[in-house]
Formats: structure tokens, C-alpha cells, sequence
């Protein structure tokens, strides 16, 4: 384990949680075999863990036409583009795991336009890396683009909402200097 803290702000010990966070944060060990470094960061604003995290469970694990790892793709790319370190590395390692494919994340996160892809794929990073970058320039070609790919508006909508949340995500990691845990370094690969 490295000696840096896992965020420049208080990280309250697991007992000094709330029930329900603390509840939330053991779940997730005892799922995963550790405990990701972003809940113990946000779990010091007890409000905006449950919200952040209630918002993150409605875009992230919904069933749709946007699948679970190309919903982590949208989140690598995103994220690479913001230059989020820890939302690379922890969401670059649930998108090896969901795609089985141990070089995607990678891919991804340095320049999506050159991953072994599908167009249908190209096409959806395209949009979420403009919602990220400069929503106000989405226009009705953006989604006409979308559609000729199969997607529909409730899957735009789920593209542009989870780019949108984790440009968000991506600004507060980056501010808090959240570290990446050890263990998703060799997660999928």
C-alpha cells in the first residue's frame, strides 16, 4: 500500500459512518474484496454520497440499449479526456471485466478513435465526448447521427447524462487528488 492518503480531504474511518453509508461501503467490500478508495473520499459528506451514488446506480446499472460495458466505455472516455486519473484506472478496470477484453480500457482511455470498436461505438463515444466537452454544440445532427446506429432517445439520453455526470465526477476526483486502489490496476486482465 503506498503511503499517500486516497484524497487531500478528511477520510472518516468506517465506524464513524452513518449506518446506511457504512452499510453501502461493506457491501461493496464484501462484493469486490476491497473497498474503492472514491466511497471512503465521498463518504466525509455523508448528503452527497448518498446522492452522488444514487444518481451513479440509476445511470450505471439500468438495463438498456446501451450495455453495462459500454456504459463504462462512456466513463473511460470521459474520463481520459478530462484527465481523471482515478475514473481511468477504476472504471478502465469494471470495463475490461464487462467487455472480457483486457486491452479495451486502455484503448479507450487514450484515443477511443483508434480502439477496436464498433462504428455503433465510435458514434456513441462521439457524442458523449461532445456532451463532455461542449454540450452546447449538440444539435439535431448529433442525435440523427445516433439513430442511424440504433440508438434511440431514452439511450441518448443515458449517453449524454452519464458523460455529463462523470465530467462532473471526473472534476471533483481530480480536485480531491483521489487515488486509484492497487487492486484495480490488475482487475480484467
Amino acid at each position: 500500500m503506498s503511503e499517500h492518503p486516497i484524497s487531500r480531504f478528511p477520510v472518516p474511518s468506517l465506524d464513524a459512518l452513518p449506518e446506511d453509508i457504512r452499510a453501502r461501503i461493506l457491501a461493496v467490500r464484501e462484493k469486490s474484496g476491497f473497498i474503492p478508495n472514491v466511497f471512503l473520499a465521498l463518504a466525509h459528506r455523508p448528503d452527497e454520497f448518498r446522492a452522488f451514488f444514487a444518481y451513479h446506480d440509476a445511470l450505471m446499472n439500468k438495463e438498456g440499449g446501451v450495455s453495462k460495458a459500454e456504459r463504462e466505455m462512456i466513463v473511460v472516455a470521459t474520463s481520459g479526456t478530462n484527465q481523471c486519473h482515478y475514473c481511468v484506472v477504476a472504471h478502465g478496470a469494471i470495463l475490461r471485466v464487462r467487455a472480457k477484453n483486457p486491452r479495451i480500457a486502455d484503448q479507450v482511455a487514450i484515443n477511443y478513435r483508434h480502439a477496436d470498436i464498433t462504428p455503433r461505438q465510435r458514434a456513441m463515444l462521439d457524442y458523449a465526448l461532445k456532451v463532455a466537452l461542449s454540450a452546447h454544440a449538440v444539435d439535431d445532427a448529433d442525435h440523427a447521427a445516433l439513430r442511424r446506429h440504433g440508438f434511440d432517445d431514452e439511450d441518448i439520453w443515458d449517453i449524454g447524462a452519464i458523460a455529463a455526470f462523470f465530467a462532473m465526477s471526473n472534476r471533483i476526483a481530480s480536485a480531491a487528488r483521489l487515488r486509484p486502489n492497487d487492486e484495480f490496476y490488475a482487475l480484467g486482465r
